[in-house]
């Protein structure tokens, strides 16, 4: 029997005129019959370093006082087979040239996590894909994505890609988890140093990995992918 995957998606800075250099998608990703146990690690962890049961793990919360946690968040992360992730950066928007190529962006924006997502998205397994509620848009957006998705994968019946929900950060362990990993590659693209416990978490990250967070990692990592979309010349 195909095997059920969760896949709980964050973005970052995605609107055109933002005043942020960098735009970045992510998704983390497990079986789904896995997730309530990796859920009670990360609960685990909270309860190791004296945080509430409803401490949200988020990039924007990391500190000083809170530095040993998230590196143990990225450490089970890494240590855990289970548990993959795939980033999309595009690097700069003030490059984008949507005129150029008769596409708004908001088609830019469905072509983005089209990327993103298309690479994990196996015909033989099922999907049920989350994003994280961040406006009123919200609804539209996930019936366009899934459509398509659904077309470039001739899942017209749906039985692949089975839904795309909205669900709330603060409900969901391991959304805040590519919260925290897509917030570590803006910060790394965005070329900010002001944070010496953000520059700890992304030194980890790196060491964890292999890579350096600038460039694109091999298409085919599977524990840590990270695409730098580049436009065409």
């Amino acid at each position: 029997m195909n095997e059920l995957f969760h896949v709980y998606c964050d973005e970052s800075c995605h609107l055109e005129n933002d005043a942020a250099k960098a735009m970045v998608l992510g998704a983390v990703w497990c079986p789904a019959s896995h997730r309530q146990m990796l859920a009670r690690e990360l609960k685990a962890l909270k309860k190791q370093y004296g945080l509430a049961p409803n401490f949200e793990i988020k990039w924007v919360k990391v500190s000083p006082s809170k530095l040993d946690f998230y590196l143990a968040v990225i450490d089970l992360f890494f240590a855990q087979p289970l548990l993959h992730f795939r980033g999309l950066v595009v690097p700069d928007k003030s490059c984008l040239q949507h005129d150029k190529f008769g596409q708004s962006h908001d088609e830019f924006y469905y072509k983005m996590w089209y990327h993103l997502l298309n690479r994990l998205i196996s015909p033989e397994e099922r999907y049920r894909i989350f994003l994280d509620i961040k406006d009123t848009q919200g609804q539209a957006k996930v019936g366009k994505l899934h459509d398509v998705l659904c077309n470039a994968n001739y899942d017209f019946d749906r039985a692949v890609i089975e839904s795309i929900e909205l669900v709330h950060s603060h409900d969901v362990l391991l959304l805040q988890l590519a919260d925290l990993l897509i917030g570590a590659l803006g910060y790394v693209h965005r070329g900010l140093t002001e944070s010496p416990a953000k520059l700890a978490v992304i030194a980890r990250i790196r060491e964890q990995s292999g890579l350096n967070l600038l460039q694109s990692s091999l298409v085919r990592a599977e524990k840590f992918n990270v695409f730098v979309w580049r436009p065409q010349a």
